[in-house]
């Protein structure tokens, strides 16, 4: 039976841990006042007869804070690529200078950063959601071995590691949007 309540907190600390990262990949993609190369990462483009990921296209970088760079590695895609990137939700008006195509990022207003603050704490508040799902499931795992024989005291102790885990991961988020939101802010 210890085995098998290693194993429900090990699953349950995995799957927190993968929340925690889905957050932080979900916060990177968000624009806090500097261009990044990941902004672009969820942007794919149909050629070759199927839709694929803009960095598998092209050489992407950012030559300064406020610039980034998309060169396509095959100059016909150019067009297929900037049409790419302006139908994406990121609001990014690209610019086509015939070999290279040059994204310009505007300075956040202030009703822009708030709308990209709101965004951060949706996103936070469902890994907290994901966080408290892992431990529902780990809790009910749990009880359903304390039912088939699993000692009362042993099933309190890995409730209470249960919700210990869920503690931490949960102020991890909340240091993770934290850090996020002072971003944005910064003008």
């Amino acid at each position: 039976m210890g085995e098998e309540v290693d194993r429900i907190l090990d699953g349950a600390e995995e799957a927190m841990d993968s929340a925690l990262q889905h957050l932080k990949r979900e916060l990177s993609r968000i624009r806090a006042g500097r261009a990044s190369p990941v902004m672009l990462s969820g942007v794919y483009v149909d050629c070759y007869g199927s839709r694929m990921p803009l960095s598998q296209l092209s050489n992407i970088h950012t030559p300064d804070a406020r610039t980034i760079s998309v060169q396509p590695w095959e100059k016909n895609l150019i067009d297929v690529i900037e049409k790419a990137i302006a139908d994406s939700d990121l609001g990014l008006n690209p610019n086509n200078k015939g070999d290279v195509i040059i994204i310009s990022l505007p300075t956040l207003t202030e009703e822009r950063r708030k709308a990209l603050i709101k965004q951060v704490k949706k996103e936070a508040e469902e890994a907290k959601v994901s966080i408290r799902n892992a431990r529902k499931a780990a809790n009910a795992e749990v009880k359903a071995l304390v039912q088939s024989g699993l000692s009362a005291d042993r099933g309190r102790r890995a409730a209470a590691d249960i919700q210990a885990r869920t503690d931490i991961h949960i102020e991890r988020v909340n240091g993770v949007s934290a850090r996020k939101e002072s971003d944005i802010m910064k003008v």
